[in-house]
């Protein structure tokens, strides 16, 4: 057992986690049963993306190492846990997400949904992800087609066992077939496509394929979200794909109107609520995922709004995003 060390700076969960991890030489699955957490779900904390609060599996991590003499007391108060994330913001993107995701799923479809990275695309899709019979999966370039299966298999609890790939896409298409109304969401599916490989995507073409070959029906709704080089990659590589599509979006940003109405409960100065505008629209770096850092750091500068937010106050929180 580890001998309670007292810090002397302010420490993160995370990062305090993942101090534990190396030095107990234990893995993210092993920590995540003693806690009583999934390990995707606390490899998606770790990482910064868990979708969720964080508060209660924040709660159970001290309490495990508290148990462990990890830390003590003195080094839970030194601790930060992760700020609590800005309500879920209903844009004409995220309607417009949402709106395929509940069609697909409904109506076992394949939509397609492509737009600039900060869109809010990632954020809309995990919101939708927590509705019954969704299995979310976010893809990254190391991602190879047994790392797929496996997580879509992970994701869905159906027990993982040795074969080919062709084996283990026949146990998830009757898992789809015996479980009727899921949405399958594969998020930067762009990542799967390139000009060497379809290989990962075939898989999914598999997968979403009707089991009945007397139907033109599929067991499950697939919604495909990407880059925007996403569209031109189906189309390119994967025309049959591409034809099936039901819907297509490709994500605006956000609005004028909307980052008003988004900045509407603090009280920013006239230039500084220019300066949010800028972040929020530009067509260089401009996008919701700069507009709600810049938001949540100011707010831990300056929680009390009413005073008035100015450019210096951004300027500071920009600053924090750089350290």
């Amino acid at each position: 057992m580890e001998t309670a060390v007292v810090y002397n700076f302010k420490q993160d969960v995370q990062g305090i986690t993942r101090d534990f991890l190396n030095k107990n030489s234990m893995s993210i699955e092993e920590l995540a049963k003693k806690i009583g957490f999934s390990r995707p779900a606390l490899t998606q904390y770790l990482s910064g993306k868990y979708a969720s609060n964080p508060a209660n599996i924040e709660k159970a991590i001290i309490e495990y190492l508290k148990v462990e003499g990890f830390i003590n007391n003195q080094n839970e108060k030194a601790l930060t846990t992760s700020p609590q994330k800005i309500s879920f913001f209903p844009s004409r993107d995220a309607k417009n997400i949402i709106a395929i995701c509940q069609s697909c799923q409904e109506s076992q479809g394949l939509g397609i949904i492509s737009g600039k990275s900060g869109f809010g695309k990632t954020h809309a899709l995990k919101q939708y992800a927590k509705a019954e019979r969704v299995c979310y999966i976010y893809c990254d370039d190391a991602m190879g087609c047994r790392d797929l299966i496996e997580t879509i298999e992970e994701t869905l609890g159906i027990p993982q066992k040795y074969g080919s790939i062709s084996k283990r896409v026949k146990g998830i298409k009757k898992f789809f077939n015996v479980n009727k109304g899921y949405l399958l969401i594969i998020d930067e599916a762009d990542k799967l496509l390139n000009k060497f490989t379809q290989k990962k995507m075939e898989i999914l073409r598999t997968i979403y394929d009707p089991t009945d070959r007397d139907s033109d029906e599929p067991d499950v709704g697939l919604v495909i979200a990407g880059e925007p080089r996403l569209e031109s990659l189906i189309k390119a590589y994967l025309p049959r794909f591409a034809n099936r599509a039901d819907f297509n979006i490709r994500l605006e940003g956000l609005s004028h109107k909307e980052v008003e109405k988004y900045l509407e409960p603090y009280n920013f100065t006239d230039n500084a609520l220019s300066e949010m505008m800028a972040r929020a629209t530009n067509n260089q770096t401009g996008c919701f995922r700069l507009l709600n850092k810049t938001l949540r750091n100011i707010l831990r500068l300056q929680p009390d709004t009413s005073e008035g937010i100015t450019l210096d106050i951004i300027s500071k929180a920009s600053s924090m995003m750089m350290l």
